[in-house]
């Protein structure tokens, strides 16, 4: 993985400034420590920081073809590019390096746009054509690589990282109120939206053309399933079985390729332990695991974790982190994100990425996407009890949602009806609406005011027409991957976390084929009865220990409020809930968030209300940490982020406000 950056003039060919871009480069130089190189002429700036991992002594970028009329800068990885190489030797191309970055500008000679079909991995990738002086910008299938975007003095800006676009000196950051509206709505900024104005994230499976200073968007890839009824079965499941056995064995293997060291992360549950136990046969010997826990700070996953290690014969390594731990690495955290983050567990995974780079690491396998695939969350569960009551009592539907939104409190009346997605209801929207519940309440009455037409849903640009023709289930996974995964995911608990560290995480679960075959596949392989990812059971049971291939789902979580609003909290969280800091912000309500915090503190340990605002609490202090950190602080005694001077080929400091480090421990 890398980190890209660049600019276009949409008005004519103004030069770039060196010095600009190289501000840019530095200021993403974490997801790039090893190389620097940029490339300018005459209306276009290309320029990358270097994470080096496979060729590592000749994959300098941005690279050309032979001629120097295509450049292209790259960010992540062709996992099938040992069999593209060979593809384009065969085709006549003369290839001046082993690395898989040269493949696009080849690509793009023989395909041209088309090249994204035969781009299989994790990517975000600039390619400038000079005869046609046309920029091509482009985003992985599922979003994995993120590629941010804004305009500014005649400039299109582009990123991997929104501090890039900030470094420049020509980009002003702006809270987005509907970024903002998507936090307490869907857990995160929804698909093409930042919580800075103006920027935007480049949905996945699109590219953006930039030709004569038009900018057209179009998508080259979406997620699709059978019609209803027309899923893929078998007479003897089995036959399924070893294929999707066989499709998960060939996804790992392509993402152990690389010229450095591969590790596993691992949790209590089954997606990474299996994740670990094919990537440990396809490597002949057990590849080394880390693994979280947590001290009074959630569920503890390190005794199933340590089982499994032991019985994989992988050598462990644990970070432990308590609610201390957590709130002290969480200003670090909102900068490595680049907006609010609602899950305090990401914090902990910053500091596993951090412990697998200390040990000399770059790349590490996990298992997300598995939940995606195969209706691995419990609203997955939910939604199928929601439909036999639909059949059976229609009318106690109603009922039994006006009781959850009352126990809630709050004023989901104060805003318009909610319209769902597409005319549908997914598996999620019930829990959506739980945390919308407490909109109206915090929010200040301006940005009530501000947000008063504003439906979050119409804002989420899912427009497959197919959708109406899926089975209810495979409509759910699809917001899934184009909601959570993408934006929260990917970004909070994957790409940005990692490369912060200068760590590449890969996703076997997120390959093509993998992804294909699942779409494909009835809903009753996915979730049978209320047993979620029976497939991944059934090939679980027959390449790991019984005892580890039927362990229940476990979702990975840390405490959320209550890492704030402790006697443990540190002195910025008061600073940040004051009246003061509440008011300069403008975006919540003084005494509504006192009230909670005081209901919070004192009410019942296990109520509906209690649990919303626990989400709801804990995105209004990210969100008040967020502003504060790129908004021009002033909110309380933490340094802000400022763009780093550029220093050469040196990494800038890093922020860091962490008192005290995790635990680290090997098994």
């Amino acid at each position: 993985m890398c980190g890209i950056a660049g600019a276009i003039d949409l008005s004519g060919q103004r030069r770039f400034p060196e010095e600009r871009l190289l501000a840019m480069t530095s200021a993403i130089a974490h997801r790039g420590p090893d190389d620097e190189h940029v490339h300018i002429e005459p209306g276009v700036a290309l320029g990358a920081r270097r994470l080096s991992i496979i060729d590592l002594a000749g994959g300098r970028q941005p690279l050309a073809n032979e001629d120097s009329s295509i450049w292209v800068a790259f960010n992540g990885e062709l996992f099938e590019y040992p069999e593209l190489r060979r593809e384009l030797l065969s085709n006549g191309h003369r290839l001046a390096t082993h690395c898989d970055t040269e493949a696009w500008v080849h690509l793009y000679e023989d395909r041209g746009l088309g090249m994204f079909e035969k781009a299989r991995g994790q990517f975000a990738v600039s390619l400038w054509d000079r005869n046609n002086r046309t920029l091509v910008l482009g985003r992985d299938r599922v979003g994995i690589c993120p590629l941010y975007y804004t305009e500014a003095d005649g400039w299109l800006l582009w990123a991997s990282e929104i501090k890039a676009l900030l470094a420049s000196g020509m980009v002003t950051a702006r809270p987005d109120h509907r970024g903002i509206d998507h936090l307490f709505s869907f857990f995160c900024a929804g698909t093409t939206r930042t919580f800075f104005e103006g920027i935007r994230s480049l949905p996945p499976g699109q590219f953006l053309q930039i030709r004569d200073g038009k900018i057209n968007q179009k998508v080259y890839w979406d997620l699709d399933f059978p019609d209803e009824g027309d899923e893929r079965r078998a007479d003897n499941p089995s036959e399924l079985i070893d294929e999707f056995e066989d499709l998960l064995r060939q996804s790992v293997e392509r993402r152990l390729r690389g010229d450095v060291p591969v590790v596993s992360y691992i949790s209590g549950g089954l997606d990474s332990t299996v994740v670990l136990g094919l990537s440990s046969r396809q490597r002949g010997h057990a590849v080394p695991s880390f693994t979280v826990g947590l001290d009074n700070a959630g569920p503890d996953e390190r005794g199933p974790a340590a089982e499994s290690a032991e019985l994989l014969k992988s050598p462990l390594t644990v970070v432990t982190m308590d609610r201390g731990r957590i709130a002290n690495a969480f200003p670090e955290l909102i900068v490595a994100a680049e907006g609010p983050v609602l899950d305090t567990s990401c914090a902990t995974l910053m500091r596993l990425a951090g412990a697998v780079h200390d040990q000399g690491y770059k790349v590490a396998l996990t298992g997300e996407g598995a939940d995606e695939a195969l209706a691995g969350y419990i609203w997955f569960k939910s939604q199928k009890i929601r439909e036999s009551i639909q059949g059976k009592a229609p009318f106690l539907l109603p009922m039994m949602r006006s009781v959850g939104m009352a126990l809630v409190g709050g004023g989901i009346e104060r805003r318009p009806a909610l319209r769902a997605v597409r005319g549908f209801r997914p598996a999620q929207q019930d829990l959506y609406e739980y945390l919308m519940q407490t909109r109206p309440v915090l929010f200040s009455d301006g940005l009530n005011e501000t947000l008063r037409d504003h439906d979050p849903f119409t804002d989420l640009d899912l427009t497959n027409d197919r959708m109406s023709r899926w089975h209810p289930l495979n409509k759910s996974l699809y917001v899934g991957y184009k909601v959570m995964l993408a934006g929260l995911l990917m970004i909070s608990k994957g790409d940005r976390i990692s490369m912060h560290n200068s760590i590449e995480t890969r996703y076997p679960f997120l390959d093509d084929d993998v992804i294909r075959f699942c779409s494909q596949i009835a809903p009753e392989y996915k979730l049978k009865g209320m047993n979620e990812k029976w497939i991944l059971r059934q090939v679980a049971a027959k390449t790991l220990p019984k005892q580890i291939a039927n362990r229940p789902k476990t979702m990975f979580r840390a405490s959320l409020s209550g890492t704030f609003l402790g006697d443990h909290r540190p002195a910025w969280v008061d600073q940040l809930l004051s009246p003061e800091s509440l008011r300069k912000t403008g975006l919540f309500d003084p005494e509504a968030v006192a009230k909670q915090v005081w209901w919070q503190r004192t009410m019942p340990r296990i109520t509906v209300r209690r649990g919303v605002y626990d989400l709801a609490l804990t995105s209004v202090v990210s969100t008040q940490l967020w502003y504060h950190l790129f908004l021009g602080g002033g909110l309380c005694d933490l340094p802000t982020w400022t763009a780093p001077e550029y220093a050469g080929n040196r990494l800038p400091m890093r922020y860091k406000t962490r008192e005290e480090e995790p635990a680290i421990a090997s098994a």
